[in-house]
């Protein structure tokens, strides 16, 4: 069986280069030769090789092998992840150590053992390889990177409101400060917390995101601060709670107005402390993080209704950014659409795809109960169902269904005469949706269903 190997041989002796076809054509892919070095140096600028065998030495001179290193060093130039052995005739140690020094993998002499410079070449592809992954990691950290320096890329909004938030965010972000981020669901709130901790010194560290709101309440030490093995019925084993694995990064919890006074009592402890004690141990672990809160439910009232610890207030919101819901921004709604048109024409392979100025001035008009989460659904769910280049107003009729649905919702025994059990549930689960402004978690505490039951029948159903 062949290997999937390409290789170049440059020799200006065509002897030589017929022996090495006869010899590799049938252990490997594909063998190219080439007994003018320029013409070679162009086929390496056009084309992808594993490896290359050159000739150390041309026309020029016979002995020293200086046209071989020159040569090598213009591949180099070309290519610096470019696997070659040298061939010569006149091998000794100074040149296989020159050769080595000069960026060549190897050093074969003529004429050479035919097992010697098959292995020679094996060895060699298999560098050339590795060379390609380490490459494709670099630049693949290099776009990561480039993204993680650019906290703000997917923040969109020309708004006088989302300006003064960046602002914010630009002030805030390098200090340790604990910040609320506040709003209704769907305005992106741990997009905002993330823009906060790429701005920090923190940023090299762990970015750990907490639902507070899908932890059961029996669950919550354990899951917070971690627990010791026997600590309870399932602790099979020591566990690391989420406090402990940010230590040093930020801890970012989400949905923190649905704690209860115990909870929030002690939440407040680790906070002030910046210490933890897992389940069932007595010794205290320092941690070092940094907090950053979000809610969509007003807690200054909570706190003024006994519902909210004021001192946990103070703690975690020395800095509030207030997130305005989408119908108060609306001259972003055109931007944040054709932001997500572009994500999802691109996903779907759909790149003629456009949206018509009817269809902007439709988008802007319509309320959005569930924010940017409920602008990103809609538009990825338009261009999966598009049959044309342009997408049209009409292709949102979805939106004025599920409006309706939400302001005239039908009786339960009016529906059972009308719409089929698959339509009951679908019409249940929107209106719940809306109720709750698109927050999965709450709507699947209400339906009595896991967040995963409710996000697989929100998709059965093109919810």
């Amino acid at each position: 069986m062949k290997e999937n190997i390409k290789v170049l041989a440059i020799d200006d002796d065509a002897d030589i280069l017929l022996s090495l076809k006869l010899m590799l054509k049938n252990q490997i892919q594909s063998i190219i030769t080439e007994s003018d070095p320029e013409k070679a140096l162009n086929m390496i600028e056009r084309d992808d090789f594993d490896v290359i065998l050159l000739d150390m030495n041309f026309s020029k001179d016979t002995i020293s092998g200086q046209e071989g290193f020159d040569l090598l060093s213009r591949i180099r130039k070309i290519k610096p992840e470019a696997v070659v052995i040298f061939l010569t005739a006149y091998g000794d140690m100074d040149k296989a150590i020159k050769a080595l020094k000069a960026g060549a993998v190897d050093f074969i002499l003529k004429p050479w053992q035919n097992e010697k410079l098959l292995a020679t070449v094996f060895s060699a592809a298999q560098i050339s390889q590795s060379r390609k992954e380490t490459l494709f990691l670099k630049e693949k950290q290099e776009v990561l990177q480039a993204e993680i320096f650019h906290p703000f890329s997917e923040i969109i909004g020309q708004s006088d409101s989302m300006k003064e938030i960046i602002r914010l965010i630009q002030k805030v972000g390098p200090t340790d400060a604990n910040v609320l981020i506040t709003g209704e669901n769907g305005t992106g709130k741990e997009l905002i917390a993330r823009a906060i901790y790429q701005c920090s010194a923190r940023k090299q560290e762990t970015f750990l995101s907490v639902d507070l709101g899908s932890i059961p309440e029996s669950l919550f030490e354990s899951e917070l601060f971690g627990h010791c093995k026997g600590s309870f019925t399932d602790a099979k084993s020591d566990r690391m709670g989420r406090f402990q694995a940010a230590s040093g990064g930020t801890l970012f919890l989400d949905e923190i107005g649905n704690l209860n006074l115990t909870q929030q009592s002690k939440l407040l402890t680790a906070i002030e402390k910046q210490q933890i004690v897992r389940v069932g141990a007595n010794h205290p672990i320092p941690i070092n993080i940094r907090i950053i809160c979000a809610t969509n439910l007003p807690l200054v009232e909570l706190q003024k209704e006994d519902r909210f610890r004021q001192d946990l207030l103070y703690r975690i919101n020395t800095i509030e950014i207030h997130l305005p819901p989408l119908r108060e921004r609306k001259s972003d709604i055109p931007l944040l659409s054709q932001f997500y048109l572009m994500r999802y024409k691109k996903k779907y392979n759909k790149l003629s795809l456009s949206l018509m100025p009817d269809t902007l001035e439709f988008l802007q008009n319509y309320k959005w109960p569930g924010n940017i989460r409920e602008l990103i659904h809609s538009v990825e769910r338009a261009v999966i169902l598009a049959d044309n280049d342009q997408i049209r107003a009409s292709d949102f009729s979805f939106l004025k269904q599920s409006s309706q649905t939400q302001q005239q919702t039908p009786q339960a025994t009016d529906l059972s005469l009308t719409l089929s059990l698959e339509e009951i549930k679908k019409n249940r689960i929107i209106e719940c949706l809306n109720k709750n402004h698109f927050n999965v978690s709450l709507c699947a505490k209400e339906l009595g269903l896991t967040r995963s039951a409710l996000y697989r029948r929100m998709e059965k159903y093109g919810l």
